[in-house]
């Protein structure tokens, strides 16, 4: 109801203005976990999905970069990492990296990962092995890099459960822009 007011209110101001149309982009986060108990074999004994995720201010800020000099870093296969960590504090645009204090790992993209420019998005994946990461999992990254002094992209927070020592997770967030 909130978003239909503020849309309402938006197309009255700009009515008011004398603009005919606004521009409109959308993005959309969703992030998966798939669980197996021990090595990555057969089907997984449980699979999640969830939307939604919020930019960070130096993600945006680098993707500018990027797209628009030849500095930066990219979000890439040599570059990329997804980040868990077990803190629960509210997601924040001006945030840098996870928010965890010790509980926090980033690990590189599996091989082929990032997927991109095919159907306007792009698909980061990693797996975290049997001594990895074995703690709550409750916010989530993707960085130009394997810590927090890297620049994260977005970071969501949402309880996914704990990781069991000798089980294998992965992880993939999945961005499209229409």
């Amino acid at each position: 109801m909130k978003e239909e007011l503020k849309e309402k209110l938006i197309k009255a101001l700009a009515s008011a203005m004398g603009i005919s149309s606004l521009d409109k982009g959308k993005m959309k986060a969703s992030w998966g976990i798939r669980k197996w108990h021990g090595e990555k074999v057969g089907n997984p004994y449980e699979e999640r999905r969830w939307d939604f995720n919020l930019l960070l201010n130096e993600g945006i800020n680098e993707l500018f970069t990027v797209l628009c000099s030849s500095s930066g870093i990219k979000f890439d296969a040599t570059n990329a990492y997804l980040g868990v960590g077990d803190s629960n504090a509210a997601e924040s645009a001006s945030q840098t990296g996870l928010q965890a204090t010790t509980n926090k790992l980033y690990k590189p993209m599996d091989t082929g990962f990032p997927t991109f420019g095919t159907s306007q998005m792009a698909v980061w994946r990693a797996t975290f092995g049997g001594s990895e990461a074995n703690f709550a999992w409750e916010e989530f990254t993707v960085a130009n890099g394997s810590s927090d002094a890297s620049v994260n992209l977005n970071r969501k927070v949402t309880a996914k459960g704990t990781k069991q020592a000798g089980d294998t997770w992965e992880l993939t967030l999945q961005i499209s822009l229409s």
